[in-house]
């Protein structure tokens, strides 16, 4: 299953969670903590600033500080805005990243699932997008409001679901950027399949991914 045909059950997923099964901390607001290593992404519409969770998701961070460092994320766009209409307003996610390009990707990277680092998808938490688990590479996404449904659940039946997202920070700094990301018009024939509707008429550019000054 590649990186964009694992949302295709995404609408079941973020159903509202009632009575699922998390073993992870309570979900925040962004800024409840800061973790020791920030990353600025400037965008054309704003910046937003990042800390990532280094000591509870170790292996994902370093892939994640890797395509900053080697000027990976420069160039490219969020093209993804999905919206869900339950629960605060706006609420889904924005997705951003590689989205493919071989001239951009690293290799995949092993799996955190949220049940090992304690993290949560709260409201502006920055989360791998992938295929099945140990498949990530170049693409995230960043959260409106809570989805729970994205955490690990060891109870699910189907495996993908008992491994979850890997989470591994969350937006300090700009969730009026996300928010305005996130808002921005999309084109109703561009995309594939069920992802037609989701895709923005006019992806918005990540100019430059930097670590902030003095991380």
């Amino acid at each position: 299953m590649n990186i964009f045909a694992r949302f295709v059950t995404l609408i079941a997923l973020f159903v509202p969670a009632a009575g699922l099964a998390q073993q992870s901390v309570p979900a925040g607001e962004p800024g409840d903590s800061v973790p020791e290593i920030q990353v600025v992404l400037e965008t054309t519409m704003g910046e937003i600033t990042i800390a990532l969770a280094a000591d509870a998701a170790p292996i994902t961070t370093a892939n994640f500080l890797r395509y900053v460092d080697e000027g990976r994320f420069d160039g490219a766009v969020f093209y993804r805005a999905m919206s869900l209409d339950w629960g605060d307003q706006p609420n889904g996610l924005i997705q951003g990243g590689a989205q493919n390009d071989p001239n951009r990707l690293l290799p995949p990277i092993a799996h955190e699932p949220t049940t090992v680092t304690g993290l949560t998808h709260s409201r502006g938490t920055i989360s791998m997008a992938m295929g099945d688990p140990g498949t990530a590479t170049g693409d995230f996404s960043i959260m409106l409001q809570d989805q729970p449904g994205m955490d690990a659940n060891p109870d699910a039946a189907d495996p993908v679901w008992q491994n979850g997202y890997a989470a591994f920070g969350t937006v300090i700094e700009g969730m009026d950027v996300v928010e305005g990301i996130h808002a921005a018009p999309i084109d109703p024939d561009k995309g594939e399949g069920w992802m037609v509707g989701q895709m923005l008429a006019e992806p918005v550019v990540i100019v430059k991914a930097r670590r902030a000054a003095g991380d």
